[in-house]
C-alpha cells in the first residue's frame, strides 16, 4: 500500500512533455544538464523522455538512467508492445525506474485518432500494464483526455489497470478543457468508486489552454490526488503545462489551505528556471508568477513605502525562498519619495532634506523619459547635482582587440587609476578570451587585479544607420558584493562594452569610499 496521507509527489515532465513545445527541443547533453538540476531540486519523479520516438530520445533516457541518482526515472510508452520494450531497455541502468504507459479514453480520441472501440482500448490498456509490470514493478497508467471521457468507462478502465498492476493512476486534462469543480468531481468519483483505489496514487496532469492548469492541479490535490505532473516554467505544448514552481510555492505559502508535505528544495527553483530559459531559449514573461523578473520587483510608491516598513505588506513569500538574493525596488515614474530615499541610502549617499527634494525632482524628470531608472542613473544624477560622489576611479586610456574566424581573440588595455591621493598607475595587459568582448573584460580584470562575475550583459542600438550609437549595459558582482550596473555608449560596440564595464567598477569603488 503506497504512502498517501499528506505526502505529495512531484512528477516533472519538463524533459518529455515540456520538450514537446515548439522550439524547446534539447540536445542529449542539455537534457542531462537539466536532469542534474532537477535532482538538486529533489524532484520525486523525472520523466526523462519518450524512448521509442527517436534514437536521441532513447539515448537521453538511457544516460539519465545511468547518471542521475535520487529521483525515480520514468519513460513514456504508448500502450503498444514496441513502446514498452523500448522503455524497458532505456531504463535498465536506473536504480529507481517507472514505466508510464497511456492510451486515450475519450470518445473523440477513440473514434477519430485510435479508430478503436472502448472494449479494444480497455484490452490494450490492461495488456500494456501487464507487460510493463513483468519487467518493472513501478508502472503508471494515464487515461489520455480523461476529462472529456465518459466517467463510467473511465472508472472501468482505471479499475482494470489497477488489477493488472498499475501503481499510479494519472487523470490528465490533456487539452486544458476542464474547470476546478469538474476536475474535483472526477477525482472524488474515481477514488470513491474504483475497487482497490486505496492501493494506488492518483495523479493530476493539466494543460493551461484556459489558464487553469495550476488551479485544477491544486483542486485535484484537495480532492485526493497525491501526485502532480508539471514542468519548470510551465513549458509544454500549446499554452503549456502546470508550472511546477507555482504549485510548490502555493503549497509552501498556504499551508492552512494545502497541508501537504513535499520533498522539494524550493531554493533551487530560480536556478532551474534560469537553466530552462537558457537551454530552450524560451524567455519567461516578466510578470510570470514566482520566477518572472517582476515577481519580487516593486515600482509603485505605495508598494515601495510598505516594503520599506515591512516586506510582508506586499510580499507573501520571500525571494530568498526560491534562491534569489532579495527583492528589487524598481525606480521609475511610479516610485515615491520613500523608495527614492531608500535607494540613495543603499547607494551610500548622505543628503539633507533640501538636497533630497532637489534630487527627487530631477529623478522624476528622468523617470518620465525612461521605463526604468538604473542605479548608475541615480549616481550620475546626484554626482551632477551635488558633486558628492567624487571623481571616477578607473579610466580607460586605450584598448586594442585582435579577433577573427581563424585567430584567438586577444585584448590589450591601458587603464588609469585616478584615485585621489594616489599616484596615477597605468597597467597594460593582453589576454585571450572566448570572444573579443570576453577578452576585453578579462584584460581589464587583469589590469586592475580584480575578479568579477558578469550577471547582466545587454547591447542595444540607440540610433539607426551604419554609424549608429550602441549602448552596452553590464551588471557585475565583485567577490560577494551586490550587483553594480554600468553603461557605456559608443559607435564602436567594443568600446561601449569597455566603458560599461569600468562604469560598473567605478560604482563599486564609490560605495567603498
Amino acid at each position: 500500500m503506497p504512502e498517501k496521507n499528506n505526502r505529495v509527489y512531484i512528477f516533472d515532465t519538463t524533459l518529455r512533455d515540456g520538450e514537446q513545445c515548439p522550439g524547446a527541443s534539447m540536445t542529449e547533453d542539455e537534457k542531462l544538464m537539466v536532469a542534474r538540476q532537477l535532482a538538486k531540486l529533489k524532484i520525486d519523479i523525472i520523466e526523462a523522455g519518450f524512448p521509442v520516438s527517436s534514437p536521441v530520445q532513447f539515448s537521453a533516457v538511457q544516460r539519465i538512467s545511468r547518471e542521475i541518482e535520487g529521483p525515480v526515472i520514468a519513460a513514456l510508452a504508448r500502450a503498444v508492445k514496441g513502446d514498452i520494450e523500448s522503455a524497458i531497455d532505456a531504463l535498465k541502468p536506473a536504480k529507481k525506474k517507472r514505466i508510464h504507459t497511456f492510451i486515450a479514453t475519450s470518445e473523440i480520441h477513440m473514434q477519430h485518432k485510435l479508430n478503436k472501440k472502448p472494449s479494444e482500448v480497455l484490452k490494450m490498456a490492461v495488456e500494456a500494464v501487464k507487460m510493463a509490470v513483468d519487467s518493472i514493478e513501478n508502472v503508471e497508467f494515464s487515461a489520455e483526455d480523461a476529462t472529456r471521457s465518459d466517467i463510467n468507462f473511465l472508472t472501468e478502465i482505471v479499475e482494470a489497470v489497477i488489477e493488472a498492476g498499475a501503481r499510479t493512476i494519472n487523470i490528465p486534462d490533456t487539452v486544458g478543457y476542464t474547470t476546478p469543480k469538474e476536475y474535483a468531481r472526477i477525482f472524488e468519483s474515481l477514488i470513491k468508486n474504483v475497487k482497490y483505489g486505496e492501493n494506488v496514487i492518483f495523479s493530476t496532469h493539466c494543460h493551461n489552454d484556459l489558464g487553469l492548469a495550476v488551479a485544477n492541479s491544486l483542486t485535484a490535490l484537495q480532492s485526493g490526488a497525491r501526485q502532480v505532473e508539471c514542468t519548470i516554467n510551465g513549458i509544454g505544448e500549446r499554452a503549456g503545462n502546470t508550472a511546477m514552481e507555482e504549485v510548490v510555492m502555493a503549497i509552501q505559502t498556504r499551508k492552512e489551505i494545502f497541508p501537504y508535505e513535499l520533498s522539494i528544495d524550493p531554493k533551487q527553483i530560480s536556478k532551474a528556471s534560469r537553466l530552462i530559459t537558457k537551454v530552450t531559449g524560451m524567455v519567461v514573461q516578466p510578470n510570470k508568477a514566482i520566477v518572472g523578473a517582476n515577481a519580487f520587483a516593486h515600482e509603485s510608491g505605495i508598494h515601495q513605502h510598505g516594503m520599506i516598513k515591512n516586506r510582508l505588506t506586499y510580499e507573501i513569500m520571500t525571494p530568498e525562498s526560491i534562491g534569489l538574493e532579495g527583492s528589487r525596488l524598481v525606480m521609475g515614474r511610479h516610485s515615491g519619495r520613500a523608495g527614492f530615499n531608500q535607494k540613495i541610502i543603499e547607494l551610500g549617499f548622505k543628503l539633507n532634506e533640501e538636497e533630497i527634494n532637489r534630487a527627487y525632482e530631477q529623478f522624476l524628470s528622468v523617470a518620465d523619459k525612461k521605463k526604468e531608472v538604473y542605479e548608475e542613473d541615480i549616481i550620475a544624477l546626484i554626482d551632477e547635482q551635488f558633486g558628492k560622489t567624487g571623481d571616477e576611479v578607473y579610466k580607460l586610456e586605450y584598448f586594442q582587440i585582435t579577433s577573427g574566424s581563424t585567430v584567438v581573440p586577444t585584448a590589450t588595455v591601458k587603464v588609469s587609476n585616478l584615485q585621489k591621493g594616489i599616484t596615477h598607475e597605468v597597467e597594460v595587459e593582453a589576454v585571450t578570451g572566448d570572444g573579443p568582448v570576453s577578452a576585453l573584460f578579462r584584460a581589464i580584470e587583469k589590469a586592475l587585479n580584480i575578479q568579477t562575475t558578469l550577471e547582466v550583459f545587454n547591447i542595444t542600438p540607440i540610433t539607426s544607420g551604419k554609424d549608429a550609437l550602441g549602448e552596452a549595459r553590464v551588471g557585475l558582482k565583485v567577490k560577494d558584493s551586490k550587483v553594480f550596473y554600468g553603461k557605456g555608449t559608443s559607435t564602436d560596440i567594443t568600446e561601449a562594452c569597455a566603458k560599461a564595464f569600468l562604469n560598473a567598477l567605478n560604482k563599486f569603488e564609490k560605495t567603498k569610499a
